[in-house]
């Protein structure tokens, strides 16, 4: 078979019945653009004996012969320096030959634990990069049992042509098992070389283990204090049978500062920014202030204000344990209460992998309530417990995997009048079909248990409607009707479930145009979906891609009770809805 293409006045054919795609793909001829003169067609074609050669050794074929004439003369002979002053043609002829299997296919020794290539046995294509795997899968399968050194000693591969069978021996020399030397720090000059070491966690003195040289590196570009770290194993073993680490890293800026606008057409604007210290005391300690304002010229009470900070230290208590300190003053203007509120919390947070991570805290909460029901003040002691597995492939605009967050909150009021927990999970997955089109779910479910309505705190009841929870619906316009001495109030639920969808489809290469469907329902009682009423809403929305996330566009109308269809919420913000 034969194809053609043009560039400039040359015509360049390739003709070949096996291996096509690889050899055209493989072919520096088959890339030269209009632009190219005669000298670099020479020079492109000398290179492509080797090149092509490659790409049949790597579909199998040994025993393949290469022939590429220039207007009839073998490229071999031609010289770049003597090139004429015009090309009319090309002509690349390959004759595969047989495909090869493999006959013997070994490498030893090997590990007891070591698993090689299916791909890599008597009787399958003998594909050269089956053999490049096969030969890495056992050298790894050595440095996983701490042999840093091991190396190919030799190796022996015959081609048979007389029955277009491939023998290949590998012989590995493992070298002496290695521990851990010591970690040698570059490139630092604000964090100190000694938290460096406590962070990174590098076991030295145990086997060495290139999982544990990943986990170290990780550790360290999780603080956020370095824009690169990179681990060195010494060339030369030390002494006593031991490796030497080098790190190399270069530290980012210690500060940073930030913003961001979300816009609703019922809850209003929110301006929210905050400003970061990567490095606080040396030692990669974090410092956090955010600070936001929220229901500007909004219809859903007054303005809220807030103030958070964290204090973060990575590797207290050991490499994967970070230990946290926070605090936060607020208030909330919201349809149903007024609440004024300052609280602290301190704990730590355990990284048990790059995807899960649990946290236990213990927490001081003052507020003061006004609200239908009447008003109050209160101090509570809090435990939050928190545990996260986030296996999505994009935290601000994930199109595959997904995310489940699971918290539960005790808390207890120093006069002991107020008591009870508070449960919520938040599960959210991706899945993206072809190029263009991901479909995203959402579901949330809460409860509090112990405290009647009246006794519980307000900010830890439910409502649905708005953004974060139903979009189309009124902001918090789902929540409890009763019953309180002479008067009807309005409260939060005991309970809560939700659920989000979304197609999103794009349209161009950051344009995508989405469709939602979000439902709410808010309980009396503790148990979700028990006793209670649900709302739902829809619309169609659109995602702008930008460098720090989407922007997002959605328009959302009521999709249940009287006033389905009649309205309509627009909400404007950074990052996807979910």
């Amino acid at each position: 078979m034969a194809w053609a293409s043009s560039a400039a006045a040359q015509e360049v054919r390739l003709v070949a019945e096996t291996a096509r795609d690889a050899l055209s793909e493989a072919s520096l001829l088959r890339q030269l653009d209009d632009d190219a003169v005669p000298q670099d067609y020479i020079a492109a074609a000398r290179a492509d004996y080797r090149r092509l050669l490659t790409a049949l050794y790597a579909e199998g074929y040994y025993g393949g012969t290469i022939s590429i004439t220039i207007d009839g003369a073998e490229a071999a002979n031609l010289s770049p320096l003597a090139a004429p002053s015009v090309i009319n043609s090309v002509v690349i002829t390959v004759d595969s030959g047989p495909k090869f299997t493999f006959g013997a296919a070994s490498i030893t020794p090997l590990p007891p634990t070591a698993t090689l290539p299916e791909e890599f046995s008597p009787g399958r294509t003998a594909a050269s990069n089956r053999i490049q795997s096969a030969v890495g899968a056992g050298l790894r399968s050595w440095r996983d049992q701490g042999f840093a050194k091991v190396r190919v000693a030799g190796q022996q591969v015959v081609a048979r042509h007389d029955d277009s069978r491939l023998d290949v021996t590998v012989n590995i020399e493992t070298g002496p098992r290695l521990t851990f030397g010591p970690l040698t720090i570059r490139g630092n000059d604000d964090v100190r070389t000694e938290r460096i070491r406590e962070i990174a966690g590098l076991p030295t003195g145990e086997v060495y283990s290139p999982a544990a040289m990943e986990a170290a590196e990780r550790r360290l570009r999780r603080t956020g204090a370095f824009d690169s770290v990179a681990f060195t194993e010494s060339d030369t073993v030390g002494p006593n049978d031991t490796l030497p680490i080098s790190a190399q890293v270069v530290e980012s800026k210690p500060r940073r500062i930030g913003f961001g606008l979300e816009l609703s057409s019922i809850e209003g604007l929110t301006v929210s920014s905050f400003w970061l210290h990567r490095n606080l005391l040396g030692g990669a300690e974090r410092l956090r202030i955010d600070g936001e304002v929220a229901g500007i010229n909004g219809e859903t009470g007054g303005i809220d204000y807030s103030l958070r900070g964290k204090f973060t230290r990575p590797a207290t208590f050991g490499a994967d344990t970070e230990y946290f300190l926070s605090g936060e003053i607020s208030r909330e203007d919201e349809p149903d209460y007024l609440l004024d509120k300052i609280a602290v919390e301190t704990g730590f947070t355990r990284i048990i992998n790059d995807d899960l991570t649990v946290q236990v805290g213990v927490g001081l909460l003052r507020a003061r309530e006004e609200s239908d029901v009447g008003n109050r003040e209160y101090t509570l002691l809090t435990l939050p417990l928190k545990a996260t597995l986030d296996r999505r492939d994009n935290e601000t605009n994930a199109k595959d995997g997904y995310y489940i967050d699971v918290s539960t909150t005790p808390f207890i009021s120093i006069d002991g009048e107020i008591t009870g927990v508070r449960l919520f999970t938040d599960a959210r997955t991706y899945y993206t079909f072809g190029e263009r089109l991901t479909l995203a779910a959402r579901g949330q479910v809460g409860s509090v248990v112990g405290p009647d309505l009246d006794e519980a705190p307000a900010d830890f009841l439910f409502y649905s409607g708005g953004g974060g929870t139903v979009r189309g619906q009124p902001y918090q316009s789902l929540g409890i009707d009763r019953v309180s001495g002479t008067e009807t109030v309005s409260t939060g639920g005991a309970s809560f479930a939700g659920a989000q969808l979304e197609a999103r489809f794009g349209l161009r290469d950051r344009l995508s145009l989405v469709g939602f469907y979000d439902a709410g329902y808010v309980g009396e009682t503790a148990t979700p979906l028990d006793d209670g009423d649900w709302h739902a809403g829809a619309g169609i929305g659109l995602r702008y891609e930008t460098g720090i996330g989407p922007i997002r566009l959605d328009i959302g109308t009521p999709a249940s009770g009287d006033n389905a269809g009649e309205r309509v919420e627009v909400y404007i913000g950074i990052g996807q809805a979910f």
